[in-house]
């Protein structure tokens, strides 16, 4: 029996850093929440544990030093996987971390095993927990505590990358270490790796001034360390006419039409 699992994009609706931790992680607040598209990940039973990989996004991967090979291996399973790598790497929309999250989902339905505790998803990565549930959430800590919050399913939102990977690590390394104040309203907040992420890749902030001027856009905002930006939108007509309008002023840049979920 071969099953399949959508690892669904995640985006921070906002994300406030307050400070760094001696550890050198950093405690945030934020609000996950998860697109209905994403990565794919499909499984069957096997005597060994395999990987393989396709997709736009496939290039550069590894087949034996993967996320995905480590959850297979936290769950107990063997089995043949393989990944259509759909979204850009290394982009703040939750990636390997949501690749591990469908694999743990899919190997647990395939095998009738529980999924791991909260303590070996959090070892895999401090996001996982949220994408194994893959529902908006509110994420305290270094992401990893998690509390309910309203649901923001239906939503149309829009995507786009400008096509170059952004290191998490040298993101967070660039944050200037102010607190700019506790997260309330996510509709109110921010996101505070913005600024530090567009130092380096100044392209963000042209996006971010594009998306910020077209009255159909409810909320822009980038997502996690970037660089994806999003733009939540009233309608999914009105997500496709500005993502045909992004795409003239853009041309190349990865986008991508969902509804949270």
């Amino acid at each position: 029996m071969t099953l399949s699992e959508t690892a669904y994009a995640k985006v921070n609706l906002a994300l406030h850093v307050r400070r760094r931790r001696d550890d050198g992680y950093h405690v945030l607040e934020t609000v996950f929440a998860f697109c209905e598209d994403g990565d794919v990940v499909t499984a069957e039973m096997a005597d060994t544990l395999t990987l393989a990989i396709d997709g736009p996004f496939a290039a550069g991967l590894s087949t034996t030093d993967n996320l995905i090979l480590r959850a297979a291996s936290a769950i107990g399973v063997t089995a043949r996987l393989h990944l259509t790598k759909n979204l850009p790497v290394a982009s703040g929309i939750g990636g390997g971390s949501a690749d591990a999250a469908a694999t743990l989902r899919i190997l647990a339905r395939l095998s009738g095993k529980p999924l791991p505790s909260l303590d070996v998803q959090r070892a895999l990565g401090a996001d996982v927990p949220a994408c194994v549930l893959s529902q908006t959430m509110r994420g305290d800590g270094v992401g990893e505590a998690l509390s309910p919050v309203a649901s923001v399913a239906g939503t149309p939102i829009l995507l786009v990358n400008p096509g170059i990977a952004l290191s998490t690590g040298a993101v967070f390394r660039a944050w200037d270490g102010i607190d700019r104040g506790p997260l309330g309203d996510w509709m109110s907040g921010r996101n505070d790796l913005e600024g530090p992420a567009s130092a380096l890749v100044p392209e963000i902030s042209a996006l971010m001034a594009w998306l910020g001027c077209h009255h159909d856009v409810t909320m822009a905002r980038m997502s996690g360390s970037g660089a994806t930006c999003m733009a939540l939108l009233p309608s999914e007509a009105a997500c496709t006419t500005t993502v045909n309008k992004l795409r003239a002023t853009f041309p190349g840049y990865w986008t991508m039409e969902s509804v949270l979920r």
